[in-house]
């Protein structure tokens, strides 16, 4: 796992996708639903990287709902499409236990995010929330 901090900001990229949604497994499936709908079109982005974002965002929405739910409280996910690059990110407002990439007997959904992801990293902060990003490199002259 890269545990370098956050370089890229999601302040001013290219194009962007940002929703709030409630921390509940719908929260989740609709999450992955609404991302795939606005990659798909997406002529910049090929689609061996919409459908791994895909898989990414099924693993860390659902690591938010499970893992980082606070009663009452939202997850967030933003995407970032630049030239070459597409970066997610999942905030949940549980900023204790941060992930790491887990042993061979527990779950498996980071090691999907691991072998599918070019880099990812978890950014604590600011209390009491905790991101973990991901990113997919792509040729960027499509």
């Amino acid at each position: 796992m890269n545990r370098e901090k956050a370089a890229l900001q999601l302040a001013a990229p290219e194009v962007q996708f940002d929703i709030q949604l409630s921390s509940t497994p719908r929260g989740a499936r609709l999450a992955r639903l609404l991302a795939v709908e606005w990659l798909r079109p997406r002529q910049d982005v090929p689609y061996d990287v919409t459908e791994a974002a895909a898989q990414i965002i099924a693993e860390l929405t659902a690591n938010a709902v499970t893992h980082g739910r606070v009663a009452g409280r939202d997850f967030r996910l933003a995407l970032a499409a630049l030239p070459g690059l597409l970066r997610i990110e999942v905030s949940d407002t549980r900023g204790s236990d941060l992930p790491e990439l887990p042993e061979a007997h527990a779950g498996r959904g980071l090691l999907l995010v691991e072998k599918l992801a070019d880099r990812w990293g978890v950014a604590p902060g600011p209390v009491p929330r905790k991101t973990v990003w991901a990113e997919l490199d792509h040729p960027s002259d499509l």
